[in-house]
């Protein structure tokens, strides 16, 4: 690939992280809310949830992509931290039976932990 394309890859990166950043906050904020009002237990909140999970698995494709295809070097641990998010989204998943109960404080709980590790992601990113 070339030097431009790489560039624009990383304006994508940066920008998508902002996607997940948002978009997980967002979604584990409703879930907490609707786990104490009922009237937001909507279909709309699990098709946004899942959204943002999968918002996730887009924004490590882009930054394997840029790894793999640019040669680029990315920062101690903020690979880390974007796969821990991807293990964490396979964990929640996994859990939904068995917190069946308490399955909305589990994706409310589980969103904003999503968000702690994009943030923390970036902020690691960032300081090169």
């Amino acid at each position: 690939m070339t030097p431009v394309v790489g560039l624009v890859l990383r304006d994508i990166h940066v920008a998508w992280a902002w996607v997940v950043i948002v978009g997980n906050g967002l979604a584990g904020l409703w879930s907490l809310a609707a786990h104490r009002y009922p009237a937001l237990r909507t279909r709309a909140l699990w098709w946004f949830t899942v959204i943002v999970e999968v918002a996730i698995f887009v924004q490590v494709a882009l930054g394997v992509a840029m790894v793999s295809g640019q040669h680029y070097t990315p920062p101690k641990f903020h690979m880390f931290y974007g796969f821990v998010a991807l293990f964490a989204v396979g964990i929640i998943y996994s859990y939904r039976a068995q917190m069946a109960k308490h399955r909305y404080l589990l994706y409310g709980w589980g969103g904003l932990f999503l968000m702690g590790l994009a943030i923390r992601a970036m902020l690691v990113g960032t300081t090169r």
